[in-house]
């Protein structure tokens, strides 16, 4: 029997009670085509009379890294192909929850405290008083973005677009859309800012796609030609 064919996903973690809830939100379709950009952190800035030159060549951290791609998404397959589960959810609400779980990321976490549990002490009295100083009030969920075992990065969602094409006959659901989707990848700068079990996650997928670049870079020394490397002036 053939294997079944491996599909990206996203896995967006929720600070939840005391450990972090994954949802997993599988590719219906791995999507045909992906741009994977990189922007170079900010240089050196302009030198100021009276001061040593600034380096032009330096930077200030590390570059940006961003994946985007379209996403499709049709409830009729799943009605037809899924589980009983799926093919249940998907008659009854369409694509409506693949596109809710990927608005969701467009939301800012409730800090730590906050929720259900944050209720739940403040109604028996046990929330200690807010802190005298500001703090940033909620950040943007953090993800997995996995594409095969070669890539797993975090990552936040920066734009999301979503087309809707086809609704159902009764409660106006829609059946067909496309999503289109820009994440960014977390620099080691911003990592720092990920508490919890979810920054250890974070971190380690993040180490471990870096430590795998670095090795296919250095295996692509097989790739050197003696022709071109005797052009060189040196």
């Amino acid at each position: 029997m053939p294997s079944q064919s491996l599909r990206g996903a996203l896995i967006k973690f929720s600070e939840s009670f005391p450990i972090p809830v994954p949802n997993v939100i599988l590719f219906q379709y791995n999507p045909e085509t992906m741009t994977h950009s990189w922007t170079p952190a900010q240089t050196g800035g302009a030198n100021t009379p009276g001061q040593n030159p600034s380096n032009p060549l330096a930077i200030s951290g590390s570059p940006e890294e961003s994946f985007s791609f379209t996403l499709m998404m049709d409830s009729n397959d799943t009605i037809a192909d899924g589980s009983a589960v799926a093919a249940g959810l998907a008659t009854a609400s369409g694509v409506y929850s693949r596109l809710a779980a990927l608005e969701l990321m467009m939301f800012p976490t409730a800090p730590p405290g906050d929720g259900l549990i944050g209720t739940i002490s403040s109604a028996i009295g046990l929330a200690s008083p807010p802190p005298a100083t500001a703090v940033p009030a909620a950040q943007l969920p953090t993800a997995l973005f996995i594409w095969g075992p070669g890539r797993i990065v975090p990552v936040k969602m920066t734009t999301l677009t979503i087309t809707e094409k086809l609704y159902d006959g009764t409660l106006l659901n829609p059946i067909h859309a496309e999503a289109q989707v820009t994440l960014k990848v977390l620099t080691t700068e911003e990592l720092k800012l990920v508490d919890g079990p979810l920054g250890t996650v974070a971190s380690a997928a993040s180490t471990y796609s870096s430590g795998l670049r670095e090795a296919l870079a250095i295996a692509n020394l097989a790739n050197s030609v003696e022709s071109i490397i005797g052009m060189l002036p040196v």
